[in-house]
């Protein structure tokens, strides 16, 4: 008889200003995992342990109302309470993703290169843009172009020129803003912040960590897409049925693959 695969479990930080646990455990749980939200601070006095799990995920938010700087205080406590479990985490087999104010986090930690700042126009944007993949990792496999909406009033991406020649050589530019169907569709620049060479996510430990400033976990249906009536109509002409899911939720399912 076969044996049942073992879904991997999933941690969902939450805490002091992190608003998007609910979606990010709901795709995980879609895409085949085991997703559990767990306060920093019961992190902290070791009612839950890191290693228990596979997949760590910084959902989006405002942390500590990022007062002090976006992701900077929530960055310090888990750096001055779970730097060595979180190390030890990222350094072992295991994946780890911070999305948005996540991805700000794990900047302030210094997981992943670069830093992120004010969005040029110097106002906060809610609007989906279109991404391609431009490096490796586990999470991204086998997608070339997504579209995905995003929220942020600082998510201009910037790294110096040392940082970025290094980043082109181990292909950690993960995702760049690109020109594709809705950035056409709804006539919007490609890149929504001036991150420096359309940056929109990166990864480190060969491609297990990533980070990026739009929230796939908001966009995994088809009837989510700002242009989803029209495509449905193209669809009902060709004679096709429109898929469920957008290709977002591959994110989440390749990181449930990762571990099968």
């Amino acid at each position: 008889m076969a044996s049942k695969m073992i879904k991997p479990k999933v941690i969902i930080l939450s805490g002091y200003g992190l608003n998007c646990e609910e979606e990010t455990a709901y795709a995980f749980e879609l895409a085949g995992a085991r997703a559990e939200i767990v306060h920093i601070n019961d992190l902290i006095a070791k009612k839950k342990k890191l290693s228990s799990y596979q997949i760590m995920a910084v959902p989006g938010g405002f942390a500590y109302g990022d007062d002090t700087g976006s992701g900077l205080a929530y960055a310090n406590k888990l750096r001055n309470h779970l730097s060595a479990d979180i190390q030890k985490f990222i350094e072992s087999d295991k994946l780890a993703i911070g999305i948005c104010n996540g991805f700000q986090v794990i900047t302030q930690l210094g997981l992943v290169p670069g830093v992120l700042t004010f969005n040029a126009g110097g106002r906060y944007i809610d609007r989906w843009v279109d991404l391609k993949v431009t490096g490796k990792s586990p999470w991204l496999e086998g997608i070339k172009i997504l579209s995905i909406p995003i929220a942020h009033g600082e998510g201009n991406y910037y790294a110096d020129q040392k940082t970025l020649k290094q980043m082109e050589k181990d292909g950690s530019a993960a995702l760049e803003y690109t020109e594709a169907e809705i950035c056409k569709y709804q006539d919007l620049p490609a890149n929504p912040n001036g991150s420096v060479k359309n940056i929109a996510g990166v990864t480190s430990h060969n491609g297990r960590v990533l980070g990026l400033m739009p929230h796939p976990e908001r966009g995994i249906f088809f009837e989510q897409l700002p242009h989803a009536a029209y495509l449905r109509e193209k669809y009902r002409r060709a004679g096709k049925t429109p898929p469920k899911f957008t290709q977002s939720l591959q994110i989440f399912k390749n990181a449930v693959n990762y571990f099968k």
